[in-house]
């Protein structure tokens, strides 16, 4: 009975950590495929002329997408190498979930980040902005040496887990997409109260 109760239990931590992995995947591949295609629009033109690289990168992947429907059809067992690469990745990427508790050196790196000065980095990177884009701000923590090989949806976890508000419909240059907004970022920060409150009693 012992035995079969712990086989039960490993068979659901392990469909429930392939259940958390394939969702990461998911929303890493999702993410990846929107940045791409808008990133085709151009920012020297206006109306439907601008709109023109996103819509040729949409009938690319619909045709990439048919393309491989047409050869899983033609050589079936080829779905079998693809679920592989499938449960492969999403159990690599339930490894790095903050719901496992392990993180690499990456994330830890980004961590030891301040609440504080996460927040006054992304006034600084708006600028005079009314928002900034989580790309624009992983693309700047990459070239300061942190978050290599990570993801947008990596970086609004974390800001999310650190209650710094994300929005997926900030619009900068006319593009909307995950982000933060000024007026989120300015309201008071949920660490600024506790600090306040313990400054008396450390005081005396």
């Amino acid at each position: 009975m012992k035995r079969r109760l712990a086989w039960w239990a490993a068979r659901s931590s392990i469909a429930d950590r392939l259940a958390r992995g394939s969702h990461t995947v998911w929303e890493r591949r999702v993410d990846a495929l929107t940045a791409w295609v808008r990133a085709g629009r151009r920012t020297d033109l206006d109306g439907w002329r601008a709109a023109l690289g996103p819509l040729v990168r949409l009938v690319l992947l619909g045709a990439l997408a048919y393309a491989v429907w047409a050869v899983v059809r033609a050589v079936p067992w080829l779905l079998w190498l693809l679920a592989g690469w499938w449960i492969r990745a999403a159990w690599r990427a339930s490894r790095a979930s903050p719901a496992e508790g392990v993180e690499d050196s990456s994330e830890q790196a980004a961590h030891a980040l301040h609440v504080t000065v996460l927040r006054q980095l992304l006034l600084d990177l708006m600028g005079t902005g009314s928002g900034v884009h989580l790309r624009t701000v992983l693309a700047h923590l990459q070239e300061h040496g942190q978050w290599e090989g990570r993801t947008v949806t990596d970086l609004r976890v974390h800001l999310e887990r650190l209650d710094i508000p994300v929005d997926r419909g900030v619009k900068v240059g006319r593009t909307p997409t995950w982000g933060v907004r000024r007026r989120d970022l300015e309201a008071p920060s949920p660490v600024e109260p506790q600090e306040t409150s313990t400054a008396p009693s450390t005081a005396a």
